[in-house]
């Protein structure tokens, strides 16, 4: 497999993993903390431990990690509104698992970022090879 191809299946592949990773943190955070009171240090660190926030913890974890890696080739105007769609999918599994309301305007900010996404997502992936991509001190120059 050439190495341009290759990089577009890691890129899309991570890009999956950043989209799906931060609204299951998020939810999986949620239903941990819900009903916590946070009084004291040591019920921050009860918190923490707890099953629920420890895997959003790691979810979010891994969230960041990826998204370090993907910003490291592709380029933000590409990445940044296609990870959008995490947003969208947070708000529909706060509707849906935790039977959130969600007003119309809500929705209507949620549907913006799906025609945001959607625009951005017909246009060209662009991911520059490690060989050709600009050292920081060009950068900043």
């Amino acid at each position: 497999m050439p190495a341009d191809e290759r990089l577009r299946w890691k890129t899309r592949l991570f890009l999956a993993l950043v989209i799906i990773s931060q609204p299951l943190g998020n939810l999986s955070l949620t239903v941990g903390m819900k009903h916590r009171e946070l009084a004291s240090p040591g019920d921050y660190l009860t918190a923490i431990f707890s099953p629920y926030v420890a895997v959003g913890i790691v979810l979010l974890i891994v969230w960041l990690l990826s998204r370090m890696a993907l910003l490291s080739w592709a380029d933000l105007s590409y990445v940044l509104p296609l990870t959008a769609v995490g947003y969208i999918i947070t708000a529909a599994m706060g509707r849906l698992v935790l039977n959130e309301q969600i007003s119309v305007s809500r929705w209507s900010g949620t549907l913006l970022i799906v025609a945001g996404t959607a625009l951005v997502g017909m246009t060209e992936s662009r991911t520059t090879p490690e060989e050709s991509r600009p050292s920081i001190e060009e950068v900043r120059s």
